[in-house]
């Protein structure tokens, strides 16, 4: 893969592999690399996400076991409040946002995937939820009009959408005076091998999109949201297997030793 690869390019390679995810079970998702459909191990192992068992309003057909973290857990969602979830898959984060807000609330969904809004909508129609809506958009051009969101969720979503900033002040838009965002999402610490970050099916499977931890923090400062919170973090082992398909071992030996890593960090950031 080309290391000059445009962003529309890698937009359509994430629509492409996620529209394949949407026709996959959860065990052979989080079996593959956040999903990435083959680009690593068939052993049974959870890479990315947590468990939503617990959670009021999961729903076990909208889990594709997708996500990095639980972002509505820090979320302050209200009931009543009007949420909107950014690639949002099978449903799963919209359902448990809808458990929150109630009937007098209402959960948005955006998705750039039609595999994954068909699946959306399917869940939503069974689960009888009327103020469950999900929309066709991009990330970066949300079809969302100013100040009408009291609450933005992403789980494992963002780090794929090429320009950061761009999507970041998409959300700055769409909020309210005084609103907030809760998002999980995966970053880089220290120097990741290039041969991992220019790798199509590691950026879909969650990996290759992801900046340096303080980029992405940045970005978000020099957005002008306050009270900026990392509410939970946790590396990320990328397991043996995986590494060998892209790493030689004296790569992988350097990789393990010079302090570098994937970690899954959930952030919390206010509109002014």
């Amino acid at each position: 893969m080309k290391e000059n690869i445009k962003a529309e390019e890698l937009k359509e390679i994430v629509r492409s592999k996620y529209g394949q995810i949407a026709k996959q079970d959860k065990g052979r998702n989080e079996s593959s690399c956040c999903g990435s459909g083959g680009c690593c191990s068939t052993e049974d192992y959870t890479v990315f996400s947590d468990s939503y068992e617990q959670v009021e309003g999961y729903n076990a057909d909208a889990d594709l076991g997708l996500g990095c973290g639980i972002p509505t857990d820090y979320a302050d969602i209200k009931i009543g409040q009007h949420v909107l979830d950014l690639g949002s898959g099978a449903g799963n984060d919209c359902f448990v946002a809808r458990a929150i807000v109630g009937e007098t609330g209402k959960v948005t969904g955006i998705d750039f995937t039609e595999e994954m809004l068909s699946k959306a909508v399917a869940n939503a129609t069974k689960l009888g939820y009327t103020n469950v809506e999900f929309v066709k958009g991009d990330i970066e051009e949300m079809p969302i009009d100013n100040d009408v969101i009291d609450v933005v969720v992403s789980n494992c979503v963002l780090n794929l959408v090429p320009d950061k900033r761009k999507a970041f002040s998409e959300i700055l838009r769409v909020l309210k005076p005084g609103g907030h965002f809760s998002v999980s999402d995966v970053v880089v610490n220290g120097n990741l091998p290039e041969t991992i970050l220019r790798d199509a099916e590691m950026y879909a499977g969650c990996v290759s999109g992801a900046v340096e931890w303080n980029e992405y923090i940045n970005i978000i400062e020099e957005l002008s949201f306050t009270g900026i919170t990392i509410r939970k973090s946790k590396q990320i082992r990328i397991p043996d297997e995986i590494l060998a398909n892209y790493l030689d071992e004296k790569e992988t030996e350097e990789y393990k030793t010079n302090g570098a890593g994937l970690f899954s960090i959930t952030v919390t950031a206010y509109k002014p």
